[in-house]
């Protein structure tokens, strides 16, 4: 019976979330995201001392094993790294042996690089229109990344303000989202992706109207994490009107 117990978690399968140490958006989207009884949301920080905003991010990559271990013994069902911006540094070859190095931990680790990929495979999108919320340095190694992925990017939207420092991402808002989303050339596209873990996206996405697929990196990871951990696997009912998740936001 006591074994029983301890492979039922009290409230929901455990999904863990590694997050970068100033974001403020992960937490809060994951909690709309997976709601509350079939999971619970246990979050890590990913932490680095360095000031360099490229350097950071390497480091958040660097240090991933040691901030898994932040969650001891918990009975994680999957692991996330939400952090986009250090799988587009480091490139797909690396970003997929280190996570394959981390999942031996016993749990699937899964970055959002990872699962917005598989949900472009799982939409058939080999056409996408980007929003970029990045300096143009990491903006760049981004249209890389899904380039050396296939996709061919149908337009690119960035913001114009000074994002030096990565960590300005966490200033945006919907309305800022919004914005600039409104000057995306979706044209052509089979899916746009608003890229980024740190930028709000949730209310940007269930004000669309129907039409092309909007996706972003917080919504794909939450998805992939619930697949690994028993979840529907389907992706339509993340991208339907009557998604739960949005119920949950207007609450």
């Amino acid at each position: 019976m006591a074994n029983a117990v301890q492979q039922t978690p009290e409230y929901g399968r455990v999904i863990g979330v590694t997050t970068p140490q100033a974001n403020t958006t992960v937490e809060p989207e994951m909690q709309h995201l997976l709601g509350a009884g079939a999971f619970s949301v246990l979050c890590a920080r990913l932490t680095s001392p360095l000031a360099d905003s490229r350097a950071r991010l390497l480091d958040y990559f660097d240090r991933l094993p040691a901030t898994l271990a932040q969650f001891d013994v918990a009975p994680l069902a999957a692991a996330g790294f939400a952090c986009t911006g250090s799988c587009y540094l480091v490139g797909r070859a690396a970003e997929e042996e280190r996570l394959a190095s981390a999942t031996r931990a016993g749990y699937p680790v899964i970055s959002s690089a990872q699962a917005i990929l598989a949900a472009l495979a799982t939409l058939g999108a080999k056409r996408v229109a980007l929003l970029s919320p990045y300096p143009a340095w990491l903006s760049e190694a981004g249209q890389q990344y899904w380039r050396d992925c296939g996709i061919t990017l149908t337009a690119v939207a960035g913001l114009p303000e000074d994002l030096l420092d990565t960590r300005h991402i966490y200033r945006l808002t919907t309305a800022r989202v919004q914005e600039v989303l409104a000057g995306l050339d979706t044209r052509g596209a089979d899916a746009v992706l608003l890229s980024g873990t740190g930028m709000p996206t949730l209310r940007t996405i269930a004000a669309r109207a129907a039409g092309v697929p909007v996706l972003s990196s917080n919504l794909c990871l939450a998805w992939r994490l619930a697949a690994a951990a028993g979840g529907a696997a389907a992706l339509e009912p993340w991208l339907a009107p009557q998604a739960a998740w949005r119920q949950r936001l207007d609450k």
